[in-house]
This record gives structure tokens, sequence and C-alpha cells, in this order.
């Protein structure tokens, strides 16, 4: 092949399968350098989503289990190229799922506006439901099959929205040092927190919820197993999630999560962060999503005149060398860390500053 053919082929029409919460399939004709805002609206036309609707929307990595549980992987970011993310892990357990991207439920009411929008609510929420990631007890569950069976769609939302862990992402069991180390957790992210399950040592349960106001920053970092150079192709990464929490006025205490799926913990703060700030600032999650105008991409006006707060300066005297952590996700950077995990070992990219960060009045303690 000559070099106009090779540089040719990146940009093949092709169709790419994107599935909805309930499993069903929708094809959209894409090209392969298509990024993702470019499959989020094709998916769009197809279902006949309004435009002012494609922003409550994101497009996400799954990984199914032989038993039909889901695994979320990672968002999929704004200039990734979909078709190649998902064709590069070559395994039929992976699949890009719609879902809604916000967590504010108060946004539900602007999508069950619409037929579409509400179609794919209500999908979500019964799928979530049978997934048992939103608690049911018996008589919920008899009111919900009989607003199912009339087919009341926003009725069964308005019920779904009073449930326990209504519009929470679950994540697979993991390990936490909280509130002690070594213990089983399963963690859920949504309503601006992250739910924990805990097992303790002794077998007992507990529940407990940080808020994510009150974190003041959090960092992923990767490590291989053994602290060793990967060699072998079977080299197990451990991925870890840690966020330093006002546990009272004046304390802080950093809490790790050993899950391999701390990115995609990461990305969950990170898009709450985002969404408490533009509703701060009187946005509206409409314009969260940039439009393309001409193949040049532009912020919406009213979004370009809301400038960031300033970002947290660390103050642990060890960390002199962060002068300003990241809020960016656009780019998660992993890197390895020795076992000491001192703050040499780690990189200002490393960290996520949380400009939502709100200190505790003695009203809330």
């Amino acid at each position: 092949a000559t070099r106009n053919e090779n540089f040719k082929l990146h940009y093949l029409g092709v169709a790419l399968d994107i599935c909805l919460s309930n499993g069903q399939k929708v094809t959209v004709n894409i090209l392969t350098s298509d990024q993702t805002e470019d499959v989020l609206e094709a998916v769009a036309t197809k279902l006949d989503l309004p435009d002012d609707l494609v922003g409550y929307f994101s497009l996400f990595l799954v990984r199914e289990g032989v038993d039909g549980s889901l695994t979320f992987v990672r968002k999929l970011q704004e200039f990734e190229l979909p078709y190649v993310s998902i064709t590069s892990l070559r395994s039929s357990e992976f699949h890009i799922v719609l879902r809604k991207s916000y967590w504010d439920m108060s946004y539900d009411a602007d999508v069950m506006d619409n037929r579409v929008g509400l179609n794919l609510l209500y999908t979500q929420t019964v799928s979530d439901i049978e997934r048992g990631w939103i608690l049911v007890n018996k008589d919920q569950h008899r009111q919900l099959k009989s607003l199912q069976e009339k087919g009341s769609k926003k009725e069964f939302i308005h019920l779904g929205q009073t449930l326990k862990y209504y519009g929470y992402i679950k994540f697979d069991p993991c390990i936490t040092d909280f509130p002690e180390k070594g213990c089983q957790v399963i963690v859920s992210a949504g309503n601006n927190e992250l739910n924990f399950h805990v097992k303790l040592p002794n077998e007992q349960m507990k529940e407990g919820s940080f808020k994510v106001t009150r974190m003041r920053c959090w960092r992923v970092t990767s490590s291989v197993s053994g602290g060793g150079v990967c060699v072998s192709a079977k080299c197990e990464v451990k991925l870890e999630l840690a966020f330093e929490y006002l546990m009272s006025k004046d304390r802080l205490q950093w809490v790790t999560i050993t899950s391999q799926q701390a990115i995609m913990m990461s990305i969950c703060l990170q898009s709450m962060v985002d969404e408490l700030m533009v509703k701060k600032s009187g946005g509206s999650i409409k314009k969260m999503l940039r439009k393309r105008h001409n193949g040049s991409i532009q912020r919406p006006d009213s979004q370009q005149t809301v400038k960031s707060p300033p970002l947290l300066d660390s103050p642990d005297p060890n960390r002199e060398q962060i002068v300003k952590l990241s809020t960016k996700l656009s780019s998660v950077s992993l890197r390895g860390i020795s076992a000491s995990n001192s703050a040499n070992d780690i990189s200002a990219n490393d960290f996520h500053g949380n400009y939502a960060f709100e200190g505790i009045g003695d009203d809330d303690l």
C-alpha cells in the first residue's frame, strides 16, 4: 500500500454499536477518525434525541461479565476516538454504553419532557433496579411493577428518585484503608458523594458517605505488583484512588481505595465538581457540551465568561514542589510509585485539586 492509501485508512466509514442501558444496540455509521462528541451526536440523531438534550448524556466504556454484570471502565473523553478505543481492546467483553452524564436528579425533569429522553431515563432506571444498583423493598417493588404494567414511565421514575442509590454508579468490590487497613468495600458514586459499604475484619458491615465538597484533593496512582519492572504480559498493575477528607473542623485524613476502577471513580468525582461549579456560577448543563461550528469547537458565550475559582494550594510543607493542584482530567496521568509512597514519588499531575471544597463551620459538627 502506498503512503496515501495508508493515510486514507484512518478515515474509513464504519458501523459502531452503542448499547443502551437495557442491552439494546444502536448502530451508527461513523468515521474511524470521529471523536466522542461526533459519535454521541450520531447516536442522538439515530434515536431522535433533540440537540439540547445531548449534553445530558455521555458514552461510557464498560466490560460485561459472563453473568451479565457491568463494570464501568471509564467515561469516554472529549477528544478520544471511540472506534479506535473499542477495537484496540480486541475483546467482545467491552462495549460502549449510553448513560446519563449528570448527578443532580433535578435535571431529570428536563430530560423527561422529551419522549426519547424519557425512554432513555426509564430504561436506565429499570436496568439499575434489576442489577441491584438501586435498592428496592417488597412494597416499592410492587408499586414499581404496577406502574410498569400501566406504562406510567414518568411516575415510575418519580418513585425511582425516592429510592436509595438512585442515579449512583456502583463499583466492583474492592479494598480500602478506612476505617482500617485491608477492609473490603463496595463503593458507589452519586449525589455528590462516594458511598462506602464496608466489611470490617470482625465481619461487621458498616455504611458511610464521603461528600465531594469535603474532599480537599484526590489522586490516582499506579504501581506494579512486586514493586519491580513489568516484564511479562500478565503483569498486574495496581490502581489506587486516594482523597484527602475533612473529617472534622481541623482534621484532614487521607482515605485510599485500591480498585481497578480508580480512574472511573476519579472521573465521577471530577464530573461532580464540574457540575457543582456550573450550578454555582448560574450556568446550564446544556452548555457543558461543546458544540462544533464549522469544524472548530467553541464554548457558548455564557460559559466563556465563567472563570474557574483559584485552585487550592497544598498546605503540606512536605509537598512544597506542588504549587497548584491539577483539576483537569482530560489526560489522567498514571505513573508508577514505589512502596514508600513519599511526596517525592508523586508528580503534580497525579493530583486533582477540588475547587468545590468547602470548610466546615461549627454548625456542621
